[in-house]
């Protein structure tokens, strides 16, 4: 017979090797409960945000968050029937969050992209923004190119963890990168002078510019990337997934999406709510 004839493991050895596979399984941590499990049960959504991407998510005077995603996970919940609490922490934090199942969902202008979505899942786009940039120097904000701001004098303020730093870091690897834990931060430091721009959203250059007119700050209106927005949730969950995307699409049917949009977006009425 030939050497290379295949090892006979005889049934008992065969046993005893799968009641040790059976016995290892057992000794690792139980699976949390699905997260519909756990909602349905508590009758109640968790969801974190930061505050701080106006108009989506914010505080006004009394401490109080608006803003639209507010209204959105708020019109999920009654539409789930259970109450909703929101856990504000910084952005950088949402999604080590989500996926410790401290929060059920996360919304802070969170945009869609294959590194996140490969930790934890997203429904949406219900919102298409883009990074663009913030300045008190008219020329920062008139350049064609972003390879122009590629400058080691220059220095760049960005949201930690955020879409903008990545773009930052990719397109102007020379410049200066201020990474900081939430966009009131950048601009503070822009007014202060302590930076030359912020890279943000278009909707958070937009109101900054609207905010402190006294400031003369220029925003680059044509943003330099497309930046799809999605609610984040607890990943490993299809029926999750499932239930707040075919939630989404019901707003979008409904036309309550775009009165929405048209409320924050469009208005800019809340402005006066603001500290």
């Amino acid at each position: 017979m030939s050497s290379s004839r295949l090892a006979f493991t005889p049934p008992r050895a065969l046993a005893s090797l799968l009641c040790a596979l059976l016995a290892l399984a057992g000794c690792e941590r139980s699976a949390p409960p699905d997260p519909i499990e756990r909602i349905v049960q508590s009758g109640e959504i968790r969801a974190g945000t930061t505050g701080d991407v106006p108009p989506l998510t914010m505080k006004d005077r009394e401490g109080k968050l608006i803003g639209l995603e507010i209204d959105l996970v708020q019109l999920l919940a009654d539409t789930m029937n259970v109450k909703l609490r929101f856990v504000e922490m910084p952005f950088a934090e949402l999604i080590p969050a989500l996926e410790r199942g401290e929060i059920d969902v996360a919304v802070s202008g969170m945009t869609i992209t294959p590194e996140r979505n490969a930790r934890v899942a997203f429904a949406g786009p219900y919102f298409i923004s883009g990074n663009t940039l913030l300045t008190r120097k008219r020329e920062l904000a008139e350049v064609e190119d972003a390879a122009r701001l590629d400058d080691p004098d220059l220095s760049i303020a960005v949201l930690e963890a955020s879409t903008s730093a990545s773009f930052v870091r990719a397109r102007m690897p020379k410049a200066k990168l201020v990474a900081l834990p939430d966009n009131e931060a950048g601009v503070a430091a822009l007014l202060a002078g302590e930076v030359d721009a912020l890279v943000a959203d278009l909707q958070v250059c937009t109101i900054a510019r609207w905010r402190h007119p006294e400031a003369e700050l220029h925003v680059r209106y044509a943003p330099f990337t497309t930046e799809p927005l999605g609610i984040a949730l607890i990943p490993d969950s299809a029926l999750f997934l499932n239930l707040m995307t075919n939630y989404l699409a019901t707003l979008e049917e409904t036309g309550a999406l775009a009165q929405l949009k048209a409320r924050w977006l469009g208005d800019s009425a809340w402005l006066e709510r603001l500290p």
